[in-house]
């Protein structure tokens, strides 16, 4: 298995994960001109954040998305993991913790990382437990927003 940065030339590997994962998670459909749109902004745009790929045997089977959030409150900078998808056919294999573990060194390089958040849907118990069972924790902090799509 490799681990690596995402390039412009994943770009349509990472637009079918999202829309898989969107209509898996959520039943939702994506638009794929949107979509396509923001995932090239990444892409080409490292202030936003980066993606990070894992082959296996020269196939993309498993992607995220990490982006970054500013802490007045500790003078560093959350890196958000999101977007993760893994293919049905390579989950339950370590992709998920072997991503997650790409993530975790990149930030002890990046040095001002002060913590690595995600967000969950409420009801996906699978990938709560597969999140655990990775040292994450629920937060004591509960997410609102302002949909504007």
């Amino acid at each position: 298995m490799t681990i690596r940065k995402a390039t412009l030339a994943d770009l349509p590997h990472l637009v079918n994960f999202n829309q898989a994962m969107a209509l898996e998670t959520e039943n939702k459909r994506l638009d794929e001109v949107t979509l396509t749109a923001g995932v090239r902004a990444v892409l080409e745009n490292p202030q936003y954040g980066f993606y990070l790929v894992a082959e296996q045997q020269g196939e993309i089977v498993a992607g995220l998305m990490v982006t970054y959030e500013w802490s007045d409150w500790r003078n560093g900078i959350f890196w958000w993991i999101q977007s993760v998808y893994v293919l049905p056919v390579a989950r339950r294999s370590g992709l998920y913790s072997a991503l997650q573990g790409k993530v975790e060194a990149l930030a002890a390089e990046a040095g001002n990382v002060c913590g690595i958040r995600l967000y969950v849907e409420k009801d996906n118990h699978v990938a709560q437990q597969t999140y655990i069972k990775n040292g994450l924790h629920e937060s004591h902090y509960l997410m609102f927003e302002s949909s504007h799509d």
